[in-house]
């Protein structure tokens, strides 16, 4: 348990850093207002004589109280670590990195290379059951209650944030941040689905109790077994259905290689898998 619980706050931590990044070199100086809590408070900045860093502080303190009520307190604690890292990376690099213009020169690449590389941390954080804070609980929130996908419950929310650039940037900045933040939430729901994804593998073989054996206590995964009939010779065959993560399927493969069976494989990929699929019982996440 506590060396799980290292490793959640150690990818929460690489996330967060990756975010802070994408945020700070990318987004903040491009002008763009991408819908999130950092977008509100690049508007905010041009109206309040308080720096960034405080007023992404203050926006996710008050959604943070929100997260708790509607969430839980586990997706709570972990928003509470990622809200105090966030304000304190970009602090940081506001000393150690000024900047006072676009690194790339072209908000274009400014919008691509913050929508790819914030996508890919927050993948990362709704895969632990964190977020970001900021407009990442709003989306939880309405991903919730709606069942709705959580890049697009995010997009829903961001589309709101995203208007507020109009009071103080050009119509052509509402719309890049529009697109921006479309974009935003279908790369979080592209990365998340490849955090998801398993094979599915079908075996026919003679050898189907010796490769369920290994399956099950060797690998520690289910194994379903059916009846099937050859079309030409019409004789009866056991197949044996098995999900594994990829890594997992290659060290099956690599097993059926080395036993040498004679084996008629089968794989595809299933992009979710809801429930118990190991014999351990352990929850999905």
């Amino acid at each position: 348990m506590k060396s799980e619980t290292v490793r959640e706050f150690s990818l929460i931590t690489f996330a967060m850093f990756i975010i802070s990044i994408s945020i700070y070199f990318f987004l903040i100086p491009s002008g763009i207002v991408v819908g999130s809590i950092s977008g509100l408070a690049m508007v905010l900045n041009q109206l309040l004589p308080l720096s960034i860093s405080v007023l992404t502080l203050i926006l996710n303190m008050g959604l943070l109280v929100i997260g708790f009520l509607f969430i839980g307190k586990e997706f709570g604690a972990k928003t509470v670590y990622t809200s105090i890292l966030l304000p304190v990376f970009l602090a940081i690099f506001e000393i150690l990195f000024p900047l006072s213009e676009s690194i790339t020169g072209n908000n274009v690449y400014d919008l691509i290379t913050y929508t790819l590389i914030i996508a890919f941390g927050q993948a990362i954080l709704f895969n632990v059951n964190a977020s970001s804070g900021g407009l990442d609980i709003v989306g939880k929130i309405v991903s919730k209650y709606t069942h709705m996908e959580i890049g697009k419950a995010l997009t829903l929310s961001g589309f709101i944030t995203s208007m507020t650039s109009i009071l103080v940037y050009d119509v052509g900045t509402l719309v890049v941040s529009l697109i921006g933040t479309y974009a935003n939430g279908q790369a979080i729901d592209y990365f998340i689905d490849g955090f998801h994804k398993k094979k599915k593998i079908c075996i026919l073989s003679e050898e189907y109790p010796v490769i369920q054996d290994y399956i099950m206590n060797s690998m520690n995964r289910g194994v379903t077994l059916y009846k099937a009939v050859g079309g030409f010779k019409k004789e009866e065959r056991v197949e044996l259905v098995t999900i594994m993560t990829s890594n997992e399927y290659k060290k099956l493969l690599d097993y059926l290689h080395k036993s040498n069976f004679q084996a008629f494989v089968t794989v595809s990929t299933v992009n979710e898998v809801i429930g118990t699929w190991n014999i351990n019982k352990r929850k999905l996440r």
